[in-house]
């Protein structure tokens, strides 16, 4: 499999891990992050800037999902690059410094923070879940590496 491969699959994973804690917790505690809000709050902004209009209900909510995971899995595929002994590391760094992104750059953007910063709890919970992110994305690639090194490629592509 081809290291870019490689990549976006870990960064798939860690996409679908950070957004799967998202969904569940939100379903068990009011102090959960609602980045969900803060991704319908941004495509709907971005879509009337430039003259469309926005989904809304379902739509809005799959449409910022779809968004969401895709954004994400580019995001932490970039974890692959570099050296294979480092890639935990870097998974770490990634996912903390996209969930310091979440809790401190929200607002900057022009977008409500209150989503990720309505208390301490969700704060930490935020940083937190993007970190897990993270070390899934360079866990997965890490794995699929150690597999290929032994047994030969898993794709041909």
């Amino acid at each position: 499999m081809k290291p870019e491969i490689r990549s976006l699959a870990g960064g798939l994973a860690g996409a679908i891990v950070l957004n799967i804690i998202h969904e569940a917790a939100k379903r068990f505690s009011h102090k959960a992050p609602r980045i969900d809000k803060v991704g319908e709050e941004a495509l709907t902004k971005s879509l009337h800037a430039v003259g469309a209009s926005a989904p809304t209900g379902n739509a809005l909510f799959g449409t910022t999902l779809a968004a969401d995971i895709a954004s994400n899995t580019m995001y932490y595929a970039m974890i692959g690059k570099g050296s294979k002994e480092n890639l935990l590391l870097r998974g770490a760094g990634y996912g903390l410094f996209a969930g310091l992104g979440a809790v401190g750059l929200t607002q900057k953007l022009g977008l409500s923070d209150k989503p990720v910063t309505k208390t301490t709890e969700t704060k930490v919970m935020t940083v937190a879940w993007y970190l897990l992110g993270g070390l899934a994305a360079a866990f997965v690639m890490q794995k699929v590496g150690e597999y290929e090194d032994s047994h030969g490629p898993i794709l041909s592509i």
